[in-house]
């Protein structure tokens, strides 16, 4: 399979090796790269595939795979399609028709028809597969590699979509709103150099009409040659002309031609006429064909090797001719996107920080490109760029975003340089420069147009600045101009050649630019209706036309600034182009040095200079004229004038001519002849000296106009610079105020989430207080009501419309308490919380706390009146304090050494202390379960019934000796007091009696 040659025809062709069985030639490779979410795109891609026929093409699918876990997409995939699906082997042949999916833990190129893999270089680091691919891809396969980026978080596959452009191929995007991960499909759109933005069911149909067009019957313009084609190309560089303010008429056809191909195929345009139309009937088509034909590709140290000479050899000497804090200028010419650009700033940087010394580096980097020029100043770039630069340059000088899918320049590199949008072929340059790269764009550009940019680089570039182009650029015919000092880098100094040679490079400097921008055209001026003039004017028109002889208005250098009468007998127009006249060039044989040595006489004395009976040639014979030069009165004009009088002599009175000498003549005769021809030798002095003054005069103004120019040049310059540098300086105003912009939308959407949040809280406070039943109360410094819950109104009488009223004015339903307009300015005074408890007039008992209230800032805004229910816990604390009552009593019983019981009225017994133990003999346990009888002889059972009898009566009996029976049978005398037991109700519920052992 033949490799194309690229348009600027600088790479030879090369032959690829013989491939196995079932290999194809000419059919386009359709790599797709993918990464979160990119399995759901697959799937509709591929199913929107034809079912009856083949799209004659091959797809090789890149995805972010975990190195160290086997893949089963090769299995999913062959769920989706009928193709034959093949998981990559290292040097596998790819045949069309077919799929083929990268294995994990290897990146992948394309190389000569078969897929090579490669270990990852950093298997667990930031890996850009889809990248690597895609620029393999666009190297070999040129103008038939197409990219599809999928759904995927980060920017892998923008710099291998911008290879694949720059070849000439077609780049296809997924949609950013049918995607699960929109990261990388926006970061490629971003670039502007996507042709088709789809949802993946809908780009298989896209992608084979394309095929179908381009490569099935390719589009190949007709003949340049042919009057059709080359009227037809003109009428499109005339409409990118005139939308775009650039012209492409002379770049290099083969360029041109190629990326008007591939725009028809794009749009599957059958005829370059056709073409135009849609060019003319579609504006953004126009935008879109000028970007393709501004696509550069580049990247950080492009072509490392020319990189390392441009370190080593050429950086250092920039600096050895230079002073500490002098200035180092470098015009990067064609930038594009900036990565070129920042590459140099680093090696300057670099090189500073080795020499330990101030210096201040000026670096303008300019490109045609609007875009490109954007993305340059913002300094962003897809974290692929860590595979073209060491990692210590990567940390030294970029910066990592957040998300880990960018870096962006530092900031000590970004002040290094200034972009602007120029286009270097009608643009004034830059100047005084000690370095000017400018690589990859002249290949680009016609011959025409390269011989005029050589010449301007020299003139741009310091004396022995150097010159730093692609490596299949050069100098051509202008090696008088520069030397080689690296044949393979393509580096070369300014030579310091010889005023013939710079008038040669500057005046094809200055031809082009008079090429390049075309005087305007003259605006008419309205013709007013003519004016009848006076008959004075008429009269001493026609008197003047008849008496007064010739004239001319000049200056002191001899302009012709009017002319009156018939001066054709005295001038005449000099050969050359038509300028301005001047009468010194315009003066017949015989006047010009008496008009020269009278005009500066004039001029020098400002008086009226004469000359008469000046022999002047006129039409073949001499005629005698009269020369009077007369200065114009100051008050006249600005400028200093001169009025140029030519008369012809009258003729002389015949009877005044004396008679003709004889031939031997006398001695007067020979004396006036000597004396005519001193005159005519003091006139050619005369002239000679005045001659001899003009040249210094001229001399000295030729200088002083030089050092003029030089000076109006070098302001000239600054002010460029200026304007350059405050163009760069709104721009990065313009990005500034982006960012506020979307800084204040931040903010914006942070504050309403605030306000959800805070409507969010104080509907959760109200619930909350609502929901305990918290009485609680805000007053402010002047104890007006500035908040209060539903239970707080039950408290203290509140309702709505007390809010904002005083304290004092409410009136309380509170029992015995009067002191809480007292006790809440206490707390407000002191700081010292209040606590006291209180009664409604229900009965219902509360803990009232005032508290100061305090802002987070630990300010006091006021007080806080909480309430909190105690009611249960007063009636618990009585009861609590009952039972200690009748504890103390219950421990008097069971530490008394009498015996104390208590039955109840039917004799049951329900107490035993240890004492009726002692005295007895039954344990607690088994009298609980006894009766009073069991207790008392049979022969006293009647009188213990009359004193029950008594007792229930509630008479109290005094003591009075009995007996009764102990545990083991034996009477025992003891004496006794009963007392009746009565309740809250006042019934008798049982007896208690103390007995006590007589002796």
């Amino acid at each position: 399979m033949k490799r194309k040659t690229t348009g600027n025809g600088n790479r030879k062709p090369e032959t690829a090796p013989a491939t196995s069985e079932g290999s194809h030639e000419g059919f386009p490779i359709v790599g797709i790269g993918a990464s979160a979410g990119g399995l759901a795109a697959f799937e509709a891609f591929f199913a929107g595939m034809p079912a009856k026929t083949e799209p004659g093409m091959a797809f090789v699918l890149v995805q972010h795979l975990a190195p160290d876990h086997k893949s089963i997409l090769t299995e999913l995939i062959r769920r989706y399609t009928r193709m034959q699906v093949f998981e990559v082997e290292d040097g596998m042949v790819v045949r069309p028709n077919c799929t083929y999916i990268i294995p994990p833990g290897h990146d992948m190129a394309f190389l000569n028809g078969s897929l090579q893999l490669l270990p990852p270089s950093e298997p667990r680091g930031l890996r850009m597969p889809i990248d690597f691919f895609f620029r393999s891809l666009a190297q070999d396969q040129r103008e038939r590699a197409i990219g599809i980026v999928l759904s995927g978080t980060g920017s892998d596959g923008t710099f291998g979509a911008r290879a694949i452009k720059g070849e000439g191929g077609m780049v296809m995007v997924q949609k950013p709103e049918s995607t699960e991960f929109d990261g990388m499909p926006r970061s490629a759109i971003a670039t502007g150099l996507v042709d088709y933005e789809l949802p993946p069911a809908e780009m298989a149909a896209q992608l084979i009409a394309y095929a179908t067009h381009a490569f099935g019957k390719l589009p190949r313009l007709p003949d340049t040659s042919l009057p059709k084609t080359e009227n037809a190309l003109k009428k499109i560089f005339v409409l990118l002309r005139a939308q775009t303010g650039h012209d492409f008429s002379l770049y290099k056809p083969s360029t041109i031609h190629r990326r008007i191909e591939r725009r028809m195929a794009v749009h599957q345009i059958g005829s370059v006429d056709e073409y135009v139309k849609y060019l003319q009937q579609n504006r953004p088509e126009v935008e879109a064909l000028f970007r393709d034909l501004l696509i550069g590709v580049t990247n950080f140290f492009r072509d490392p090797d020319a990189f390392k000479v441009l370190e080593e050899e050429i950086i250092p000497k920039l600096f050895e001719d230079k002073p500490v804090g002098g200035v180092i200028r470098v015009w990067s010419a064609g930038c594009s996107t900036g990565e070129e650009a920042y590459s140099i700033a680093i090696l300057l940087q670099e090189r500073i920080e080795q020499l330990k010394q101030s210096y201040t580096v000026q670096l303008f980097a300019t490109d045609i490109d609007d875009r490109a020029i954007a993305v340059a100043r913002t300094g962003l770039y897809p974290a692929s760029i860590a595979a073209d630069m060491t990692p210590e340059r990567l940390a030294r000088f970029f910066t990592a975003e957040a998300d880990g899918g960018a870096y962006r320049v530092h900031k000590s590199i970004r002040d290094l340089l200034v972009f602007s949008e120029q286009d270097v072929i009608k643009d004034p340059p830059f100047s005084k420069l000690d370095l000017i790269s400018c690589r990859n764009l002249l290949i680009y550009l016609g011959a025409e147009l390269q011989k005029r940019l050589i010449p301007l680089f020299h003139y741009a570039l310091n004396p022995g600045g150097r010159l730093f182009l692609g490596t299949s650029e050069g100098v051509g015919e202008f090696s008088e101009l520069f030397s080689m000092v690296d044949r393979k880098a393509k580096l070369f100094q300014r030579k310091e050649e010889t005023v013939a040679g710079q008038r040669r490079a500057l005046g094809k400097f200055l031809q082009a630019k008079t090429e390049m921008e075309p005087l305007p055209p003259k605006v008419a001026s309205k013709k007013e209706a003519p004016k009848k003039p006076p008959l004075r004017e008429v009269t001493e028109e026609l008197l003047l036309q008849e008496i007064a002889p010739a004239g001319a208005l000049v200056n002191s250098r001899g302009d012709i600034l009017y002319l009156h009468g018939r001066s054709g007998m005295y001038l005449e127009p000099a050969q050359g182009e038509a300028g301005v006249n001047n009468i010194l060039k315009m003066a017949r044989e015989g006047l010009l040095p008496a008009l020269t040595v009278a005009l500066h006489k004039a001029a020098s004395t400002h008086e009226v200079v004469r000359r008469q009976g000046l022999n002047v040639k006129t039409n073949g014979h001499f005629t005698l004229v009269n020369l009077t030069i007369r200065p114009v009165t100051e008050r006249l004009t600005e400028v200093p004038l001169y009025l140029v009088i030519l008369e012809e002599m009258p003729p002389p009175d015949p009877e005044l001519v004396p008679p003709p000498a004889s031939a031997g003549g006398t001695p007067t005769d020979a004396m006036a002849q000597i004396a005519a021809l001193q005159q005519e030798l003091r006139a050619k002095e005369e002239y000679l000296q005045s001659t001899h003054e003009e040249l210094e005069s001229s001399s000295e103004e030729l200088k002083s106009a030089n050092e003029e120019l030089k000076s109006a040049n070098e302001e000239m310059q600054s002010v460029n610079e200026e304007l350059q540098s405050t163009n760069e300086e709104l721009e990065t105003s313009k990005e500034e105020l982006q960012s506020i912009n979307e800084e204040l939308a931040t903010v914006n959407a942070e504050l309403q989430l605030k306000v959800v949040d805070l409507s969010r809280a104080n509907n959760d406070m109200n619930n909350l207080l609502a929901g305990t039943g918290i009485g609680t109360v805000f007053v402010d410094h002047q104890l007006r009501i500035l908040r209060f819950t539903p239970a707080a109104g039950e408290i203290t009488n509140l309702i709505l419309s007390d809010i904002g009223r005083p304290l004092s004015h409410i009136v309380s339903n509170l029992l015995g308490y009067d002191r809480l307009v007292a006790d809440v300015q206490a707390v407000l005074k002191t700081l010292v919380a209040v606590e006291r408890e209180v009664q409604t007039r229900e009965g219902k008992w509360f803990t009232m706390r005032i508290l100061p209230y305090r802002t987070l800032d630990n300010v006091i805004e006021g007080a806080v009146i909480s309430f909190f229910d105690i009611t249960e816990m007063v009636l618990t604390r009585e009861a609590l304090h009952a039972a200690h009552e009748q504890l103390r009593l219950a421990v008097v019983v069971h530490d008394a050494s009498d015996a104390i019981t208590v039955q109840d009225l039917e004799g049951r017994i329900i107490a035993w202390n240890p004492g009726a133990v002692r005295l007895y003999g039954w344990s607690e346990a088994e009298a609980l379960r006894m009766n009073v009888r069991d207790r008392i002889p049979p022969e006293l059972r009647e009188a213990a019934l009359a004193t029950l009898v008594q007792l229930s009566r509630a008479e109290v009996l005094e003591s009075y000796d009995t007996q009764r029976l102990t545990k083991d049978g034996k009477k025992i005398s003891v004496s006794m007091i009963s007392t009746a037991l009565i309740n809250e109700a006042g019934q008798i519920y049982g007896i208690a009696t103390t007995e006590r052992a007589m002796p």
